[in-house]
């Protein structure tokens, strides 16, 4: 036996061995040669890295925006088209008014056999409050693009149909408008609804009355619905309603909606809170054109009503305005098919 293994019989501690790594540190400081070179390389290809990304988002967003420009241009020639060629298509031997849409407010239509409107629904509705009695007919400048709700006609229809207004033979849809009227004779038309209520994301506070019932009310403001807007922005309130009686067992057997040429609306209260000075009972209803809607401002500043989502186009309604929401007595008149 030699020395070396007599010493290893006589140690009886045992032998153990550690197995060790280098950290990623490490590694790469073997790499790059120091721990500040390190962290210097790692910083360049970061920002390597978002150079190419931001290069690569830039091309992205270029392509977007020449293909954006590109659908911009097509459809103002398709637009300019169309109106070119309903130019011509209007003469059959009076005087053709052309009428920006920025006009339509102070613009007399009384004088006037029919009423061509060529763009999008929401164009339509606009020029309906302010046509008065005269037909409208709604033309679609490119199908393709638009549905076109309130647009039956395309433009090599729309002769046929002006000929048909023009002797009197024609079809036409009745549309019920909303009326407001404030007390000092400020009056605003809608085609699909009314909004009452505050400006901004704030509660809006009033006094309702509705018949002999009076009601002090602080809400997310107050929708009045059309026929035509009636499966539009009131229906979303409604779906909301009819959710919550759902989940909660109870029935629902409400009628949300409204013909087009009905003489009523619909009304709703948004978010109504209840607290000492504010109520809830009258959140819903329908007004008949012989009743009207009677609302008055309880707000300092911020209130205002404005027609068919146009906020810019609005009534101021802070304290002391009295504001009437009844049935127009005049109707639209949609030439159809």
């Amino acid at each position: 036996m030699t020395q070396q293994q007599s010493a290893k019989r006589q140690d009886s501690r045992p032998g153990i061995a550690l197995v060790t790594r280098q950290t990623r540190l490490r590694q790469l400081q073997h790499r790059w040669g120091a721990i500040g070179n390190v962290q210097f390389n790692m910083l360049s290809n970061r920002r390597a890295q978002a150079r190419q990304q931001e290069l690569e988002q830039i091309r992205q967003a270029e392509l977007e925006a020449d293909a954006e420009f590109s659908d911009l241009q097509q459809e103002d020639l398709s637009y300019q088209q169309v109106v070119k060629q309903l130019q011509g298509e209007l003469d059959f031997g009076g005087a053709v008014q052309m009428v920006d849409r920025t006009f339509l407010p102070n613009f007399d239509f009384s004088r006037f056999e029919v009423v061509v409107v060529v763009g999008q629904d929401g164009l339509v509705a606009n020029a309906a409050k302010y046509v008065g009695q005269v037909p409208i007919v709604a033309v679609n400048p490119e199908p393709s693009r638009f549905d076109g709700v309130l647009l039956p006609f395309q433009v090599r229809e729309a002769r046929g149909a002006i000929d048909r207004v023009l002797r009197g033979q024609f079809d036409e849809r009745l549309v019920t408008l909303a009326q407001v009227t404030l007390q000092d004779g400020q009056r605003l038309l809608a085609f699909n609804d009314l909004f009452v209520g505050a400006a901004s994301h704030v509660s809006a506070r009033y006094t309702l009355r509705l018949g002999a019932s009076v009601e002090a009310q602080s809400s997310s403001g107050m929708i009045i619905s059309t026929g035509a807007g009636s499966t539009g922005w009131m229906s979303s309130v409604l779906n909301m309603a009819r959710g919550v009686a759902q989940a909660m067992g109870k029935p629902w057997d409400v009628r949300t909606t409204l013909n087009w040429e009905d003489r009523a609306l619909l009304w709703a209260v948004r978010e109504p809170f209840v607290s000492r000075t504010s109520q809830a009972r009258l959140v819903f209803g329908r007004i008949e054109s012989e009743t009207d809607l009677v609302v008055e401002s309880n707000m300092s500043t911020g209130g205002v009503i404005f027609s068919d989502g146009i906020e810019s186009d609005f009534l101021e309604f802070n304290s002391g305005s009295i504001a009437t929401v009844g049935v127009a007595e005049r109707q639209a008149r949609l030439v159809v098919r």
